[in-house]
């Protein structure tokens, strides 16, 4: 498996998802990985200005899908991808999205894109009474909650959004800390 341990080696990784999608249409997102995540990124830049690790975890919650995941498999094996260069909480963020994505749809009107509609399905479908209230008291629940309505936003083809150059800077001061 892929981890990530440095700024510039992530960087060129990351960039190379250009024209990368997690899935042929119409099983897949209408943009590529690269796109989706600078979106996703952007939107929760807008949302939680103070929180980057949020903002981060916008940026890579999808790399699974590049380094060998499917679903639900993707969410894990993004995180553990992650883990070692951007630490435990946007690893934990990334691995968590698909189980937010399976609250949402259990607990209320969750509007999902078609290829988020076709993907539920394989990742669990929505979940259980016993599931909602088990991720429901997670640590990171909500942070989880809007990284995944973040990340059903960025998916709007041709949205002018900063560059992955724009995110360099924010990534090595993060992992700085």
């Amino acid at each position: 498996m892929i981890a990530f341990t440095d700024v510039d080696a992530f960087a060129k990784s990351f960039a190379a998802l250009d024209g990368v999608f997690d899935a042929p249409p119409p099983l897949g997102d209408p943009v590529d990985l690269l796109a989706h995540g600078l979106q996703c990124a952007d939107i929760l830049r807008g949302r939680y200005p103070g929180d980057l690790g949020l903002q981060l975890a916008g940026l890579v919650h999808d790399i699974g899908h590049a380094v060998g995941g499917d679903d639900p498999d993707h969410a894990r094996t993004g995180a553990e991808a992650v883990r070692p260069l951007f630490g435990d909480r946007v690893a934990d963020l990334v691995g968590l999205h698909v189980a937010a994505k399976r609250y949402l749809a259990a607990t209320e009107d969750y509007e999902l894109s078609e290829a988020s509609r076709l993907s539920l399905a394989r990742q669990g479908d929505v979940m259980t009474p016993d599931e909602v209230t088990a991720f429901a008291a997670g640590p990171e629940a909500a942070a989880a909650i809007a990284l995944r309505r973040a990340d059903e936003d960025a998916k709007v083809v041709g949205r002018a959004v900063p560059g992955l150059a724009t995110w360099i800077p924010r990534i090595h001061d993060y992992v700085r800390r």
